[in-house]
């Protein structure tokens, strides 16, 4: 089996690249892994991971990094598995609230690769197999910091976490029908902008060890 691990830093993923150097488990099984570092945000991952698929064909994609979450009874350090993401802010914003562009008519909300609107993960066995919790994800260009447009993503996508780039992993991989998964730490609350509030390094910390958890034991 052939995975390919994507990140948008290194630092995301670095305590994971520091054990696969190490341990000897992945040798015992016919099992091997590509790391991939695009860069932030969707337009960088998307062309990171098309690029890689032209040269090479991963049996699964699974990429790995923080998140915000709207909600902040959600745990920092929590780790979830995203069943579905977004691109929430592709569109328009209007005196009477935002549209997107299946608002405007300019997509279709169920034509490949969506589903009313959203990227779905259809491997739902695969999301199972994690044992992580579930979440919803949206992907922005710009973080959000307006409690407004956070109440529109939560009620317009029922979104518990937003990211730069888990929408662009979803798009390519269902169009290639490739396998995928997307795991997100929780570092943070969205709009919360002191980031001495935000744990980044436990978020790191408890996403590598769910990373190395789970390619061990596929």
């Amino acid at each position: 089996m052939h995975c390919l691990l994507v990140a948008s830093t290194p630092m995301e993923i670095n305590p994971f690249t520091d054990h696969l150097s190490t341990t000897d488990k992945l040798n015992h099984i016919d099992f091997d892994v590509d790391i991939l570092i695009t860069g932030v945000g969707s337009n960088a991952a998307t062309y990171g991971i098309t690029r890689y698929l032209q040269h090479k064909r991963p049996d699964l994609v699974i990429q790995a990094g923080v998140a915000g979450a709207f909600d902040d009874s959600i745990k920092l350090g929590s780790v979830f598995a995203i069943r579905q993401d977004a691109l929430a802010d592709q569109g328009v914003q209007e005196k009477n609230g935002f549209l997107d562009v299946f608002d405007m008519k300019l997509a279709l909300a169920n034509e490949i690769p969506y589903k009313k609107g959203v990227l779905p993960n259809p491997y739902t066995e695969l999301i199972k197999r994690t044992r992580l919790k579930k979440a919803n994800g949206i992907t922005v260009n710009e973080v959000t910091t307006s409690k407004k447009r956070a109440a529109h993503y939560v009620s317009r996508y029922k979104a518990d976490l937003e990211s730069m780039e888990g929408a662009s992993l979803h798009y390519v991989c269902i169009m290639e029908h490739i396998s995928f998964l997307q795991v997100r730490a929780v570092s943070n609350y969205v709009g919360e902008r002191n980031k001495k509030k935000w744990n980044i390094p436990l978020a790191i910390n408890n996403l590598n060890k769910e990373l190395i958890r789970l390619l061990e034991s596929l």
